[in-house]
């Protein structure tokens, strides 16, 4: 790709937007499918089309950007983030992929001998369920790899964590509130509790360069916008206000704000947030076996966590609708699930099911849903809000689902075809840091899911994680490379084009050229994925590799 930026002409007496055209590659548009050129006027798309008629646009253009072949697409969503957490992984101790609880403490007393002493260590991202031990490290393993540090490590989906004793011992009343363990993780109330002890220790400094990392990460990959799921319970009102200040304060991706609290509506305004939901938990997680489940968990004689009921979803939602906010949740297991539909469905009875349904109230995971469920996700107009990347890391025979659920419950989560037969909006996220910020990779978890009756094709799936994003929050003339929309791209080096489905027979009829059907990338297990070459947030470059 080759850029060349023109001397100014002689005085035309007109002084308009800053105009690029693209030109010599593939852009991936639904206004014109086997489109080459587009041409980008200020901060919109004034125009897509051939290399042969873009002649007419090379006199008056202020920059030509030669494709060389490259492929342009609208820039990625992606529509649950937490900002400050993905960043301190980044910058920090990040324990994912550790092979071993051996290797993970000695990570731990890396980290800590290469940090400042004094103040409170933060780490995510280990994961016992892979480990041959087994198990998750000792309250007395813990503290001596840390070497006495006040050190907290959320675990992979971030509904439990380690903390040593030292960080334990700056936590009010720890051991009397649910979820407390004397010797190994916290969970539920505990596991908030220290959190917030530990986040409340950041100092603005730290916090202003994990939002940073994680902005420039999203950047570097194609990512033009991320939902950021903020609340109570998982940050603070300070950590949501200073990313959606730094958001606009900087060029780079726009951020969209959820404040995830009950009867939250008049904060969620006053923060500026696009929604009270988000990270508002009806239950936790399976790694942490705090999902909510109707019957109990294969490893465990219990049903996990029911933070909220039917009638407290109800009021939620409710109180949004009447105030034209959009309202979401966390739900994961079927019982959540559960919880959450009769509560919209309660909602709607209150204050009309035509207003509930205009809002687009999201769920955030809905993991475990049956034909009952999608069913009624469509009939409620409920966006699903989802992160396929939890299926291509816990997925699969040998995965933490079925160790969790069982190898039949655990085939059923994640059902993405279901939901698209069905109508149901979809929103692709990673929950990052839970999984990490990887847009294409999202994609091919979505369209190779472990289950083969819940994949969906690339096209689907990469819908989901662009346009899905922009739906989710009410625009939906976003997230598409057509005149008029906003001019927030992403240019990529990225092989041979294809149309991949899970049907062999839409595929092969997706590739005559009579189908009019745009190309993506091939994204087939084991191939390299794009690489990124510039990102384009309304019409501003925020990325050039």
């Amino acid at each position: 790709m080759t850029e060349r930026t023109l001397p100014p002409g002689p005085p035309s007496g007109r002084r308009g937007p800053r105009t690029v055209l693209l030109r010599g590659g593939a852009v991936y548009s639904p206004a014109d499918p086997f489109a080459t050129a587009m041409l980008v006027e200020g901060e919109h798309i004034a125009w897509v089309g051939s290399d042969g008629a873009a002649e007419a646009y090379t006199a008056t253009a202020d920059e030509i950007v030669e494709l060389d072949g490259a492929l342009v697409t609208p820039a990625f969503v992606d529509a649950h983030v937490h900002a400050t957490a993905a960043g301190l992984a980044l910058t920090g101790l990040d324990l994912t992929g550790s092979p071993s609880l051996a290797a993970a403490l000695a990570a731990v007393t890396a980290f800590v001998d290469r940090s400042e002493p004094g103040g409170v260590l933060i780490g995510h991202g280990w994961d016992e369920s892979g480990w041959p031990e087994g198990r998750p490290p000792t309250l007395a393993e813990l503290d001596a790899a840390a070497r006495g540090a006040a050190l907290y490590l959320s675990r992979t989906d971030v509904h439990s964590a380690l903390a040593t004793t030292a960080l334990r011992t700056l936590t009010e009343g720890l051991a009397e509130r649910p979820g407390h363990h004397p010797e190994g993780p916290l969970a539920k109330d505990a596991h908030h509790a220290v959190r917030q002890t530990a986040l409340a220790r950041l100092t603005p400094e730290q916090r202003r360069r994990a939002q940073r990392a994680t902005l420039a990460r999203a950047a570097e990959l194609g990512i033009g916008a991320l939902h950021e799921c903020a609340g109570p319970e998982i940050s603070s009102e300070q950590d949501l206000a200073a990313l959606l200040a730094l958001a606009a304060d900087q060029e780079g991706p726009e951020v969209f704000g959820y404040w995830g609290e009950l009867g939250g509506v008049e904060t969620a305004r006053r923060l500026g947030a696009v929604g009270a939901g988000g990270d508002l938990f009806v239950d936790g997680a399976f790694g942490s076996r705090t999902a909510c489940l109707h019957t109990p968990y294969t490893d465990a004689e219990h049903t996990g966590t029911a933070y909220l009921s039917a009638e407290q979803v109800a009021d939620h939602v409710a109180a949004c609708t009447e105030a034209g906010l959009q309202a979401g949740f966390h739900a994961i297991g079927d019982a959540a699930v559960a919880a959450v539909v009769e509560g919209v469905r309660a909602a709607g009875e209150r204050v009309g099911a035509g207003r509930v349904k205009a809002l687009r109230h999201r769920v955030e995971h809905a993991e475990a849903l049956d034909d009952e469920s999608v069913a009624a996700f469509a009939e409620l107009g409920l966006t699903a809000s989802v992160q396929p990347a939890f299926d291509a890391a816990w997925g699969g025979p040998e995965g933490m689902y079925v160790q969790r659920l069982g190898a039949e419950r655990a085939a059923a989560l994640n059902p993405f075809a279901a939901l698209l037969r069905a109508g149901v909006p979809l929103a692709f996220g990673s929950d990052a840091p839970v999984t990490p910020l990887d847009p294409w990779g999202t994609v091919r978890a979505a369209a190779f899911h472990r289950t083969p009756e819940h994949r969906i094709s690339v096209r689907a799936a990469f819908t989901a994680h662009t346009r899905g994003g922009w739906r989710a929050i009410g625009r939906d003339q976003d997230g598409v490379l057509v005149p008029g929309a906003v001019a927030s791209y992403a240019i990529w080096a990225a092989g041979d084009l294809v149309v991949q489905a899970p049907d062999s027979r839409v595929a092969g009829w997706s590739t005559d050229p009579r189908s009019g059907t745009p190309g993506l990338p091939d994204l087939t297990p084991g191939h390299p994925l794009p690489v990124c070459l510039r990102t384009v947030v309304r019409g501003r470059t925020v990325h050039q590799g």
